[in-house]
């Protein structure tokens, strides 16, 4: 006689986040009962019909590398147990990234450029001994005038690095508007990795005025010493910050904004930058 197996039973609860070149998806795992070898994740993009996009033992995924325009993409779970049965498909979900302000706004000062890369900024790709040296007040960069390679550090400590001194550091951007901004402006401060464990905080202010305190994802380290995000296996973890700052804050003629990286250790930046809106 024959033992018919069954099928393990689908996911449910599947959801999706867009962010910035990335959609994050969740779902409830099947039961403990079902002993599951991994979930295998489809997608489809717009337009186009589906394909395996990864395996994963954690009823979780993030599917990076996404347009900075922005994408939109369906997905749907198959849950795959150790006989290596599956279940049928999950119900899908459709979830759009987000677009970035580097792509919908107009520059207004920016430092770098916007492509996975430091190696444009000062010191980089594995200069950060020479920091002290290089920076010992930190940096004071005026956008239009000073050179990213030279007036820039592509990497900002924190006092958590005895390298640096174990001491804060103040990074300040400053730019001119011919005329105070009709509309917020947003920020754009992208990095392509920050220390492993400790990437820490730096508080954000704009013309003497605190905005509030910034916190960045945790990295892989590697970027200390390779300023390339892109390159195929890179170790490198970027993040992104992006954030509107209200218009109030801005006047025409010199704007200062700062950045004090007072708690935790470093990050290494790809670019910064001001956008206004269209």
């Amino acid at each position: 006689m024959t033992t018919q197996l069954l099928p393990p039973r689908a996911v449910t609860g599947l959801r999706g986040a867009g962010r910035l070149a990335t959609i994050v998806l969740d779902w409830r795992p099947v039961p403990w009962s079902t002993v599951v070898d991994h979930y295998a994740v489809y997608a489809a993009p717009a337009g186009a019909g589906w394909r395996l996009l990864a395996k994963t033992v954690y009823p979780h995924y993030e599917h990076r590398g996404l347009k900075l325009a922005g994408e939109e993409w369906s997905y749907r779970i198959v849950t795959v147990d150790a006989s290596g049965t599956a279940s049928r498909p999950s119900s899908s979900v459709r979830v759009a990234s987000k677009v970035s302000v580097t792509v919908s706004g107009e520059p207004l000062a920016v430092v770098g450029s916007f492509d996975g890369k430091g190696l444009e900024l000062a010191l980089s790709p594995g200069g950060y001994a020479r920091y002290p040296a290089t920076f010992p007040n930190g940096v004071d960069f005026r956008a239009g005038t000073d050179s990213p390679g030279t007036g820039w550090s592509y990497l900002q400590p924190g006092p958590s690095d005895a390298w640096a001194g174990r001491r804060n550091h103040l990074f300040r951007l400053r730019f001119d508007l011919a005329a105070a901004p009709a509309a917020d402006v947003d920020l754009a401060l992208w990095l392509i990795d920050s220390h492993a464990s400790i990437p820490g905080t730096a508080v954000l202010s704009v013309n003497g005025t605190t905005v509030e305190r910034l916190a960045f994802a945790t990295g892989a380290t590697k970027g200390s010493t390779i300023g390339d995000s892109t390159i195929p296996g890179s170790p490198l973890k970027p993040s992104y910050v992006e954030k509107p700052l209200p218009r109030g804050l801005f006047q025409a003629g010199e704007n200062v904004l700062e950045l004090f990286k007072d708690q935790g250790s470093w990050i290494a930046y790809d670019a910064i930058g001001l956008y206004a809106r269209h």
